[in-house]
C-alpha cells in the first residue's frame, strides 16, 4: 500500500507531511490490527478514506474509538476538490483532541533561573 498511494493519498500527503499544519503524521501506520492512512500519534488522530463498505467503515471506527483513537473519513472528491476544507477539518480536529503526551515544564517554580 504505502509503495503505491492513490492520486489523493500523495496530495493529502504532501499538506500533512513535515508537520506543516503543526502536528506530525505517519502514513500508513499500524493500529493492530489495522493500517491507517494517516495517523497523528500525539493527537491519537486517524485520518482515512470511505470505503465502499460502510458497515465495515463503522465497525473499524468503533473499534478504534474503543482503543482511544479519533478517525475522520474523507472521500478522494474532499480531498481532490476541496483540499483547504479538508485541511481545515484535520486541524481543527487536531486541535481540539488531547495531547497524549504533555509536556512538562522545563523549569518548574522557576529552578535553574539565575538571580
Amino acid at each position: 500500500m504505502r509503495n503505491n498511494p492513490t492520486e489523493p493519498e500523495k496530495y493529502l500527503w504532501r499538506a500533512l507531511c513535515n508537520s506543516q499544519l503543526g502536528f506530525k503524521f505517519r502514513r500508513q501506520s499500524v493500529i493492530a490490527p489495522y493500517i491507517v492512512d494517516f495517523f497523528c500519534p500525539a493527537r491519537a488522530l486517524i485520518i482515512d478514506g470511505h470505503t465502499h463498505v460502510s458497515e465495515d467503515d463503522c465497525m473499524r471506527d468503533h473499534f478504534l474509538e474503543r482503543q482511544g483513537y479519533r478517525t475522520i473519513r474523507f472521500t478522494n472528491l474532499d480531498v481532490m476538490s476541496n483540499i483547504d476544507g479538508v485541511l481545515q477539518i484535520i486541524v481543527s480536529t487536531a486541535a481540539a483532541q488531547p495531547d497524549r503526551w504533555p509536556h512538562p515544564n522545563p523549569s518548574p517554580e522557576g529552578e535553574g533561573l539565575s538571580e
